[in-house]
């Protein structure tokens, strides 16, 4: 039940703050920080592949239907929520309890950061592809995505920072 409240406090507080103060960023034309891709992370890892693409997916979808944007979000979403099981996998070999929560103090600093790049590389790359349609201008849409990435990160790490339920206790 906890993980339930908690998980919609994230997932309505992160789209609010997307919608009404991040989706107006927009420095030099490059760089529109996504912190709403906090939320797939911040899902405990016992959720099965199915369900952390779903939930994506709703996140995506409505992060569409307040921004005015056909799928895009939804697309990037679903794609990102679909590889992370995968990607927590792969940084994670051991077997991990169901109720656990992605953080810095659970995975530690190193695995947490390479787990946000990787996540926030693959929905970067997802989004700024569907949103182009053409390769017309690589090297503008490389600067983008590499823009995003960092800036999405090192905002995702720095609210990361600030949870205290993830502070290490050293």
């Amino acid at each position: 039940m906890i993980n339930i409240v908690r998980n919609l406090a994230y997932f309505v507080i992160l789209i609010l703050v997307q919608i009404l103060l991040l989706n107006n960023i927009h420095f030099l034309r490059l760089v529109t920080p996504f912190l709403y891709i906090y939320f797939i992370i911040k899902l405990p890892v016992g959720y099965t592949s199915v369900q952390v693409t779903i939930l994506s997916f709703l996140l995506g979808i409505v992060i569409d239907m307040l921004s005015n944007t056909p799928g895009m979000h939804a697309a990037a979403c679903t794609l990102a929520g679909f590889a992370r099981p995968f990607i927590i996998q792969i940084f994670m070999r051991e077997n991990l309890s169901e109720n656990l929560i992605p953080s810095y103090k659970t995975f530690g600093y190193g695995h947490f950061i390479r787990i946000v790049l990787l996540l926030v590389t693959v929905h970067h790359v997802a989004l700024f592809l569907i949103e182009s349609v053409t390769l017309f201008d690589p090297l503008f849409l490389t600067i983008r995505v590499v823009a995003g990435i960092a800036t999405t990160t090192v905002l995702i790490c720095a609210v990361e920072s600030f949870n205290k339920e993830s502070r290490r206790n050293d």
